[in-house]
């Protein structure tokens, strides 16, 4: 059986705690643009999480860049001319661009490769959720789960990911252009805390709204008691932007009430950071 390497992206966000032993991944790095100028996040980069979030505080102006054909080319050809097949874990398509040139340059290297396989998967997760869908490929290749099985699992199970997440404000949201100015401007005067979710798209959308930061909260551990399912893995993430003492109460409060869960904490970085900023609160599970 021939041997293969899987790839995602800098916006998952990938702990190595998270992804001790298992097989190795490749991740590739983004560009992240603040005040005009270029930083590379991702392996070998030169900006990290606390870095980022304390140039955001600072109300610098930021903007995300998809990955380069020549990165992917570069790449995905150094690992097929080590003899390996490519199963690419990407960036949903319902934010970014990033799948459409990815796909494209998979067709490309069909060609030049034609005894070669080549999969890109639309993984339909953002930042932490895609580090749980990369985690969860991860633990059946090392299961001896072949490419093609992999890809078959990634395409059904892409779905069950839950993405849930709370901010404190509605700033970043404006920016996104996700709200408008006007919803965001009664939100917050009567305290209004966003409860957001992705869709089966990969789309961004807000679920819910409840008064205060407390409710927000609730909910997400309310989410947790009626969809996780424990019976297929255990691992909760809990996803913290700038937030880390809120996270380790989160965690403890997922574990008063499932004793049972393996929970960890992990920073959600800059691609998806600087269009929710440094409140947002997640927990990511199988469901």
């Amino acid at each position: 059986m021939k041997d293969y390497q899987i790839f995602t992206d800098a916006t998952a966000d990938l702990d190595e705690e998270l992804i001790k032993g298992l097989p190795e991944v490749k991740i590739l790095p983004m560009e992240i643009l603040l005040d005009n100028k270029a930083y590379v996040y991702g392996p070998e980069g030169n900006i990290d999480h606390q870095t980022f979030y304390s140039l955001l505080n600072t109300k610098v102006d930021v903007k995300t860049s998809s990955i380069s054909p020549d990165t992917y080319m570069n790449s995905f050809e150094a690992a097929l001319k080590e003899g390996k097949d490519i199963l690419y874990i990407c960036f949903t398509s319902g934010l970014s661009g990033t799948y459409n040139t990815a796909s494209f340059i998979c067709r490309d290297l069909k060609d030049q490769y034609p005894d070669s396989k080549i999969y890109c998967i639309d993984s339909l997760c953002a930042s932490l959720g895609e580090a749980f869908f990369v985690y969860e490929a991860l633990k059946r290749q090392k299961e001896g789960y072949t490419i093609d099985e992999l890809y078959e699992w990634c395409s059904y199970s892409r779905r069950n990911v839950a993405h849930w997440f709370t901010l404190d404000n509605f700033d970043y949201l404006i920016k996104g252009g996700r709200i408008s100015p006007a919803v965001a401007a009664i939100g917050s005067a009567l305290q209004i805390k966003p409860l957001l979710s992705v869709d089966e798209e990969g789309k961004l959308y807000v679920a819910g709204k409840l008064r205060g930061r407390k409710s927000s909260i609730v909910a997400l551990l309310k989410k947790i008691d009626s969809d996780w399912k424990q019976d297929i893995d255990k691992k909760i993430v809990v996803g913290h932007g700038n937030c880390p003492e809120e996270a380790q109460e989160m965690k403890e409060k997922i574990l008063a009430r499932h004793p049972e869960a393996d929970v960890s904490i992990m920073s959600i970085g800059p691609v998806i950071g600087c269009h929710t900023g440094p409140s947002i609160l997640a927990v990511l599970y199988y469901q």
